[in-house]
């Protein structure tokens, strides 16, 4: 029998249509996918809503990430069984700061297709926007949630920016946006370049690079509320 195929499916980055943001082959496939494993059930179903499947949501298998060890034995049964199997993240491309890699893998070690398809990443759209160097980066995923731990690796990303230029991005839970954002203000030196993107590729899109001496509090106070947010240190491009 031959395998499955497994898409890496993107989800939304907040509240837009999905035509709006979606390519219409991504939005096709999704559409007739009938299995899936995804970071969290409740949120896949929504998103899969949207999209007017071909199955009734209650038809679709889901399955949740976590635990990794029957999600993975899931995924493999499913794949050796010949079904198409989706990888969905609660936002943006799977792989990116969720458990979607480790299904990847899998999937490369059972010789089985992978299809990345094409959708909004909020990495890639915050680093497009903030005029910062493009060609040499890193994505940190998370920072320590602790103060004195977050604090320590903020002042190492900025020595990063310093000595050899790339780009150092970042995300936080959103309620912790505000904390996070304070600690930006406070720690780094007025000088440094920050860029903060909110709800990327929705109506209520908010987008500001300043030195971090110039986040004021009611700069800060506009991206302070419960919604996605990257962040990004760098140095802004100029041509002279």
């Amino acid at each position: 029998m031959k395998s499955g195929t497994l898409y890496l499916v993107p989800n939304l980055l907040g509240v837009a249509a999905p035509s709006d943001v979606l390519p219409e082959r991504t939005i096709a496939i999704a559409r007739r996918l009938q299995h899936f494993v995804v970071e969290t059930p409740k949120v896949a179903r929504g998103f899969l809503k949207t999209l007017a499947p071909e199955r009734t949501i209650a038809d679709i298998a889901i399955i949740a990430s976590e635990p990794a060890a029957p999600a993975l034995a899931q995924c493999r049964a499913w794949l050796h069984e010949g079904h198409d199997v989706g990888v969905l993240s609660d936002a943006g491309c799977p792989g990116m700061a969720d458990p979607g890699a480790r299904f990847v893998t899998l999937a490369h070690g059972l010789g089985t297709p992978v299809v990345p398809l094409v959708g909004p990443s909020s990495v890639l759209l915050g680093l497009m926007a903030s005029g910062f160097d493009g060609q040499h980066f890193t994505f940190h995923g998370y920072l320590p949630s602790k103060p004195a731990q977050r604090d320590e690796a903020l002042r190492q990303l900025e020595r990063q920016v310093r000595h050899h230029g790339a780009t150092q991005i970042f995300i936080e839970t959103p309620y912790r946006n505000g904390a996070l954002l304070d600690a930006l203000a406070k720690t780094l030196d007025g000088d440094t370049m920050l860029c903060v993107a909110q709800n990327l590729t929705s109506d209520d899109e908010r987008i500001l690079c300043l030195p971090a001496g110039q986040w004021t509090s009611a700069a800060r106070q506009r991206f302070q509320g419960k919604a996605p947010t990257i962040f990004l240190i760098g140095r802004a491009q100029r041509g002279d």
